[in-house]
């Protein structure tokens, strides 16, 4: 009895040293290899910009108005309907103005017969003159009222002209080519001169209204070049220029209201938005990473340099944004490796498996089968890491030497 206190003593000595040497291994063992993708930190130029959600004009949207007094007789162009220029678009009744030149006209050919005749008068009061028949005096009057009636023939053939002119006036056409966006005036209806018939738009040059607050006011200048784009052509960007900044502030949403003129060319529709971006001005040298390779951490935004298989992180101050990177104002150099995909999950001094990025044009079924197999082979290595890693307790080791004793002892 007393031979067997010490060999159970000696075989639970033993199992509580296997135990505590897997247990070592195991923590050398340590956590797997994060797999991760990287990019390099690269100096470049940044646009600095101010961006604002913005809506369209047309910069060319005149009201089509009647140009002589008249009834409405017939409107051809309805709303919507596209329209080149010197087509028509409405015609007014005429027949006053028809009226109007034949009265005109009438008057014309009567003055045109008086200076005729005055004309006849002078020739014969001057010869008179040179036969001393009548005096010098007389003579004068009658090239007076000759020189008089010129005039007036020259007033009526200008009222002539002018009312053959409001009879075409009552043919109503397009000035340019473009849209009808509204029918004002109805078949019927009496319009004065100046009233509008129907609202024209053109879509070839459109005006941009940027609202942007009055902080920012200090920083937007004339002539600032403005990238654009539209949700109606995503992908697209288009280029303008600032054309003007209004002196005031708008009093609903204390806004300050900028104008870009640009040329359409791509089909932008007027009333449509537009996402603006303004460049205030560019920094040469400016070190870029992408928005992913910066994490939130306690320490504030980090971004993982990858050296030797591990992640160091650097604490970083950012500035711009732009494009989907990153201005690093502070605490990376430039050409430094970082962290990309999975970036999120390292920690400082985590090993890393770093694996070379998809091509751009793989299609989602294979970036899911890729995100499927780190999933897989990261799920095996923990299965592997938690077999490896399978001990008995010391209780459970203190037993079985028991065990092997006493078989011991009854051999």
């Amino acid at each position: 009895m007393h031979k067997i206190v010490p060999i159970v003593l000696i075989a639970a000595t033993l199992a509580l040293g296997a135990c505590e040497r897997k247990a070592e291994e195991k923590k050398s063992a340590g956590r797997p290899a994060t797999l991760i993708t990287t990019t390099q930190a690269r100096a470049g130029t940044l646009e600095v910009t101010e961006e604002t959600l913005g809506t369209l004009e047309a910069f060319v949207d005149p009201k089509i108005g009647a140009e002589i007094a008249g009834k409405v007789v017939k409107i051809v162009a309805s709303a919507g309907e596209a329209v080149r220029i010197g087509d028509l678009l409405a015609v007014i009744d005429d027949a006053d103005a028809v009226l109007q030149h034949r009265a005109d006209e009438a008057d014309r050919k009567r003055v045109e017969a008086l200076l005729a005749q005055q004309e006849r008068v002078v020739e014969r009061q001057q010869q008179l003159v040179q036969k001393g028949f009548i005096s010098q005096n007389a003579g004068d009057d009658a090239r007076a009222q000759r020189d008089a009636l010129r005039e007036q023939l020259a007033a009526a053939r200008a009222r002539s002209d002018q009312s053959l002119r409001n009879q075409g006036k009552a043919r109503v056409v397009a000035p340019f080519d473009g849209v009808v966006e509204t029918q004002i005036a109805s078949v019927g209806d009496y319009v004065k001169v100046g009233d509008p018939l129907l609202q024209l738009v053109s879509s070839r040059r459109l005006r941009a209204h940027l609202p942007f607050p009055e902080s920012a006011a200090p920083r937007l200048k004339k002539g600032q070049t403005v990238i654009l784009s539209s949700p109606l052509l995503p992908g697209s960007e288009f280029r303008g220029t600032v054309s003007e900044i209004k002196p005031g502030v708008s009093e609903a949403g204390r806004a300050l209201d900028v104008l870009v003129d640009i040329d359409n060319t791509a089909g932008l529709r007027p009333g449509g938005t537009v996402n603006a971006a303004v460049i205030v001005t560019q920094r040469e040298e400016a070190i870029l990473v992408p928005e992913q390779s910066v994490v939130l951490r306690p320490a504030g935004k980090i971004v993982y340099v990858i050296a030797d298989g591990k992640a160091i992180q650097h604490i970083v101050e950012v500035g711009a944004r732009r494009a989907g990177l990153v201005e690093i104002v502070k605490g990376l150099p430039a050409g430094a490796v970082v962290a990309l995909d999975g970036a999120g999950f390292l920690t400082q001094g985590a090993a890393v498996t770093v694996q070379e990025r998809a091509k751009p044009a793989a299609t989602d079924k294979s970036a899911k089968t890729e995100r499927g197999g780190v999933s897989e082979q990261a799920n095996a290595r923990d299965s592997g890491r938690y077999a490896g890693t399978k001990s008995q307790s010391p209780q459970d080791g203190a037993t079985q030497a028991q065990t092997n004793a006493k078989a011991e002892t009854g051999k």
